[in-house]
């Protein structure tokens, strides 16, 4: 029954709270400070190289 209802959360998740759910859980697997801090920096390129340049950094 719970394989069904996760099958289901995922198929009417947004892309966005698919997106947010990843980014917690991968941070979550951090195993030092250091390690987390290279995770958000991690992160942070991700987001700016799928964003087009001309939205600059702040979009």
């Amino acid at each position: 029954m719970y394989a069904l209802w996760k099958i289901i959360n995922q198929l009417t998740m947004s892309a966005e709270q698919r997106r947010r759910e990843y980014e917690e859980a991968y941070l979550a697997e951090a195993v030092d400070i250091y390690d987390l801090e290279a995770r958000i920096r991690d992160l942070d390129r991700r987001a700016s190289r799928d964003r087009p340049s001309w939205m600059g950094y702040n979009a």
